[in-house]
């Protein structure tokens, strides 16, 4: 098999059995098993062993335990937390672009925003994150365990180098950038956790995906990117419908990850870059999960239209957030360089 086929394969099969085991296991925030699976299976290498797994269970359990200590904070001080907050989001950003310490940094940002976020509502939903964050990347990492060995990589392919980091510069700019688009929603979302919080993640992948387009390529990417991914949403939940049930679920899962799977990896032909589709497929299923948990009680059509009104209302920020402070830079840089 093709080592591109395999790779799509390999991204569907992740993303649906994770997706099948959440769901399945009724685990806490079910839906975040599939994102995480988006966002750990994209790159093409084996999965982590044991040892790397432990260690980022650590690294998760204290980003988390960061937004925990805030969440008093924020009760008695909040002025003062919102300034800690944005100085983490500012840190967490710098630590991923700076640093090339990708993951971590995206880690740590969902700490400092969704736990404090719902920590104000209950510290029930707050510790009901955690275990959702937690269980969800291990969850990931035992279906990458299990279906690697089925569509393998290449045994003599060389790994292609990672991009190396920003200079410090440039690294300071894109998380200041990134730190502004975030910190509204997030400053949104205290106001009603349970209704916002899944405009946090689409936030977070906002700023993360900011940090990867130019000015002059940002609309069409973020808004091109939002409006697709609430296509597919609206596609998956009416094909769904025909059929309700969990392995149907799963099965569609497995259709729609390996589309995502051959854009990412190049097997159909596209002219947008892997970030793109990644973000796609994320802001499907943060339009998807929600929708399905509101299916059991609520109106989940207009609980859909809301929150992808509010996806558009960010997306659109964060575009002409991106074109302002691009603008101000440049006549910042033009300043100096006439004084000069």
């Amino acid at each position: 098999m093709p080592l591109g086929a395999r790779r799509t394969f390999r991204f569907g099969a992740v993303v649906a059995l994770s997706l099948v085991l959440a769901y399945g296991l009724a685990t806490p925030m079910p839906f975040l098993a599939p994102i995480f699976a988006v966002l750990l299976t994209a790159a093409p290498a084996p999965p982590m062993g044991p040892k790397q797994l432990l260690g980022l269970l650590v690294v998760v359990t204290i980003t988390l335990g960061i937004g925990l200590v805030l969440m008093p904070l924020l009760r008695t001080y909040p002025i003062s937390a919102v300034m800690m907050i944005a100085a983490g989001l500012f840190a967490s950003t710098y630590l991923g672009v700076g640093k090339g310490k990708a993951m971590v940094g995206t880690l740590l940002t969902i700490g400092l925003t969704m736990i404090p976020a719902a920590g104000l509502l209950e510290i029930t939903l707050a510790r009901t994150v955690v275990k959702g964050l937690l269980i969800g990347i291990g969850m990931v990492v035992v279906c990458q365990w299990i279906v690697y060995p089925l569509f393998p990589e290449d045994p003599v392919r060389v790994a292609p180098p990672k991009a190396p980091p920003a200079d410090p510069q440039t690294a300071a700019w894109l998380a200041l950038r990134t730190m502004l688009i975030v910190l509204p929603s997030v400053m949104l979302a205290f106001t009603n956790p349970t209704l916002y919080m899944p405009l946090i993640m689409k936030s977070v992948m906002l700023g993360q995906q900011g940090c990867l387009v130019t000015a002059r390529a940002a609309g069409y990417e973020l808004l091109g990117s939002t409006f697709l991914g609430g296509a597919f949403a609206i596609a998956f939940w009416f094909v769904l419908k025909f059929w309700p049930s969990l392995w149907m679920f799963g099965l569609w899962m497995l259709l729609f990850g390996m589309f995502f799977g051959a854009k990412l990896y190049r097997v159909i032909a596209t002219r947008y870059p892997a970030s793109f589709w990644i973000n796609v497929g994320v802001t499907m299923l943060i339009l998807l999960g929600p929708a399905v948990q509101d299916s059991a009680g609520s109106d989940p059509s207009s609980a859909f239209i809301r929150r992808f009104s509010l996806f558009v209302l960010v997306t659109v920020y964060a575009w002409f957030a991106i074109l302002l402070l691009e603008w101000l830079r440049e006549r910042t840089s033009s300043r100096s360089a006439s004084a000069a």
